[in-house]
Formats: structure tokens, C-alpha cells, sequence
């Protein structure tokens, strides 16, 4: 759905079953969702490859990749695949590049020692190269002597680049270089208002969020669905997005005293939890991604919750 204000997208569940992937995808398509986001996680599915089916497989819906780690591949041969996506399907691909969880990309061999200049470079040499362009570069990790791409691979339309990224710096170097930013769940206004912030942006930029959501008559059951996504909230990597929030220490100290995430997810009290996911009766999961909008966000992307895919996209769709 695109509204005078912003789009309603969703989420493709990185573990979905396989034989639900493409019906999901059409599912999504038919409700009327404006985007539908594909994640490149260690170890499940390739972005771009999900990407290729799903647009192959649906008639209008948008398609976002989130996100593309820089320092996984060649920045040309990135742009070959993209722009073969885009021609394929004229104005429905987007593309999210960030810096990959630290620790996925360590386990590859592939965390560079500084992961700011690598996205400033690579995002660069990408939107040079979609748009046609001849890119001679000798950075400190893009390295280009004359590259572009040849005139019959060049799509009609560029597709966007947005950075996937969370802290300050990371958020800066994406106001001054991508088409938007992509920001991971939760996004909450107060988060919202702090990446503006730090982006600070002198063109049209983008901003795609992506939220746990669940949609229930009962709001009880809908927010007790959402809290096994809320388990990685107190690991650090997270902290850009609960920092901005008025119970940040105390959601900090709880971690600290849980167990183990799960224990810390079942610990939230409901007020908190309630502002770290969008649930509740569809009325009040519009209610909070009209607040998003209000804040600044041009893209809601939804992530659905629960061990029925379907299903739980099917309840979404009410919000639409």
C-alpha cells in the first residue's frame, strides 16, 4: 500500500519454509502491501537470489533487498546483478547495503578495520556504476580502473541505494552518500527523530523502517506473540536503537540481570514491550505506523511474527 505519506511494506521471514516463499510473496502482492524486503542473513538464503524469484513471481509490489553486507562482494559484479534486476523489472528493485553484523562478518574473514570508509566507498562506486557511469577509484577497499557497465545492461531505471546501518557515524555517512537508510527493528519515533539527526541529509533521502508486528482482536495475545522477537534487544549491537528511549538504562540493567535473552524477552514489562513492537487490534497498529510516518518514516516494513508466515501476513493485511 502507498499512502500520500509513506508506504506500508513487509518483511519476507528469513527462515521461512521453502515451499511457502513464493506463495508468501504473492500473498503479499495481492493484499496490497507497497514493498516487500528480503534479508541476507549468515547462513539462510542469498538476498539477491530471493530477490530475482519473488519479482519473477508477483505483478506490482516493490522489492527491497536488506541488506547487501559491503564487504560479501565485488562492488561491479554487485552492480551486474542489480542492474540485471532492474531491467528485468523496471522501478521495483531497491537495494540496501551496510556493514553485516560484526561478528557474521568476522566469521568470514571479512570485517575491515574500518568499516565507515568501506560503505562510503562502496555505496559510491555503486550508484556511479547503476547509473552508467565510468568509475576510476583507488580507495582503501574500492579499487576501479575504468569500470562501468556495458550500455545493454544499464536498467531504465536506477534503483536506490539505501545504507542499512544503526549508529550515528554509520547514519551520517548514509545521509551523505545513499538514496535512504535502511533502519533494523525497532524503530521507534524517538529513534526515528535521533537517526534524522545524525543522517542530516541535503537531498531527498529515503527512511524504510522495520518493526516486529502482529495484529490481534486480543492485545494481550498479539504483544505475547511479538516478545520471542524482542530477545536480541539488549545485546549491544542493538543499543542505537533503545539509547534514544526513556527507559534505556533499565532495559539495559535487565539484560544485564536475565539469564539468558529469553528470560530478558518474558522479563519486559508490557509498557516497554508495547513500544518495542507494533501489536495490538489492526486500529492500533495503524494508529502506531501513522506515528512513524509523523516521524519521518517514509517506508513502515513489517515483520511478521509466529510460526504461521502466512497467517500472520494475512492478519497484517487488516492494517492496509
Amino acid at each position: 500500500m502507498t499512502r500520500p505519506d509513506g508506504t506500508i511494506g513487509v518483511l519476507l521471514p528469513r527462515d521461512i519454509p521453502l515451499n511457502d516463499l513464493v506463495d508468501y510473496a504473492r500473498d503479499a502482492d495481492a493484499y496490497g502491501f507497497g514493498e516487500l524486503w528480503v534479508v541476507e542473513d549468515l547462513g539462510y538464503r542469498g538476498g539477491l537470489a530471493q530477490a530475482a524469484t519473488v519479482l519473477a513471481h508477483t505483478r506490482r509490489i516493490r522489492v527491497g533487498v536488506g541488506l547487501l553486507p559491503a564487504g560479501a562482494r565485488n562492488v561491479a559484479f554487485a552492480a551486474m546483478e542489480a542492474a540485471t534486476l532492474a531491467q528485468l523489472h523496471p522501478g521495483r528493485v531497491d537495494l540496501a547495503v551496510g556493514h553485516g553484523m560484526p561478528d557474521w562478518m568476522r566469521g568470514v574473514g571479512a570485517w575491515p578495520a574500518s568499516p565507515l570508509t568501506l560503505l562510503r566507498e562502496y555505496v559510491e562506486a555503486l550508484r556511479a556504476l547503476l547509473a552508467g557511469g565510468s568509475v576510476t577509484t583507488d580507495g582503501r577497499y574500492v579499487r576501479l580502473d575504468g569500470v562501468r557497465l556495458d550500455a545493454s545492461a544499464l536498467p531504465e531505471q536506477v534503483p536506490d541505494v539505501l545504507a542499512g546501518v544503526r549508529g550515528p557515524k554509520s547514519l551520517a555517512v548514509s545521509g551523505q552518500v545513499a538514496d535512504g537508510t535502511l533502519l533494523a527493528e525497532p524503530v521507534t519515533p524517538e529513534y526515528v527523530c535521533a537517526a534524522l539527526g545524525s543522517i542530516a541529509a541535503h537531498r531527498p533521502h529515503r527512511l524504510a523502517a522495520y518493526n516486529v508486528a502482529v495484529v490481534d482482536d486480543d492485545p494481550r495475545a498479539a504483544l505475547a506473540a511479538a516478545r520471542p522477537a524482542l530477545e536480541p534487544l539488549g545485546d549491544p549491537d542493538w543499543r542505537p536503537h533503545i539509547a534514544p528511549l526513556d527507559f534505556h538504562a533499565e532495559l539495559a540493567e535487565l539484560r544485564r540481570t536475565s539469564a539468558d535473552a529469553r528470560e530478558f524477552a518474558r522479563a519486559i514489562p508490557d509498557e516497554w514491550a508495547a513500544r518495542l513492537a507494533l501489536t495490538g487490534t489492526a486500529e492500533q497498529v495503524r494508529a502506531r505506523i501513522e506515528a512513524l510516518f509523523d516521524a519521518g518514516v517514509t517506508s513502515a516494513v513489517l515483520a511478521p511474527a509466529g510460526p504461521d508466515p502466512r497467517a500472520a501476513l494475512r492478519a497484517l493485511a487488516e492494517v492496509l
